[in-house]
């Protein structure tokens, strides 16, 4: 009878552990989660800016239409990402196409003078300052889900519920130190 009771003392126990480990778990995967929706908010702001910048440097630049079809290409891409990790490659694509169109913008003074282009450039400053912000909350919150996937004992739950690690929203080696500064708006 004593065993009887020890025995269902510790199935309740380990009941009661799993429980609280799943609950856990799926805390810090819906807080990911969350956290990759403000990252879209702010890559859907981005996406609308992109289009009225091209207008506003086409007329200046038609010799560079590589440059813009290249920007107009990975937005199309971007906007068309299903899921974080397929988001996170093509925005880093994005980010790329971005980062040659700012250098070709450097060799036209006057488009640099125009207003309009001024106020754009002004906007994608903000989104992009915005978007560092929300991807280091992205980041923190998917490194507490991989620690708590990957950690002892909460990793048995993770297995049996086939939570995986997840990816950061890194940028690359090439494109990290270019991305996380806003761009340079000089008069």
């Amino acid at each position: 009878m004593i065993g009887l009771l020890v025995g269902g003392g510790i199935l309740l126990i380990l009941i009661l552990w799993y429980i609280s480990a799943n609950n856990k778990l799926v805390a810090l995967k819906n807080n990911r989660e969350n956290a990759f929706a403000d990252i879209d908010v702010q890559l859907k702001q981005r996406h609308d800016l992109i289009p009225q910048l091209m207008g506003a440097v086409k007329g200046y630049m038609d010799h560079e239409s590589g440059v813009l079809t290249r920007v107009t290409e990975a937005r199309s891409r971007a906007m068309g990402a299903s899921g974080v990790n397929d988001k996170i490659a093509a925005e880093k694509e994005l980010g790329a196409a971005m980062s040659a169109f700012q250098i070709q913008i450097e060799a036209y003074p006057d488009l640099k003078a125009n207003s309009n282009f001024m106020q754009l450039q002004h906007e994608i400053s903000d989104i992009e300052n915005k978007l560092a912000a929300v991807r280091r909350f992205f980041n923190s919150a998917t490194k507490e889900y991989n620690n708590a996937v990957e950690s002892i004992p909460s990793n048995i739950v993770a297995s049996i519920k086939k939570y995986t690690v997840q990816p950061m929203f890194d940028l690359g080696d090439a494109g990290r130190a270019q991305m996380d500064v806003a761009p340079e708006v000089k008069f």
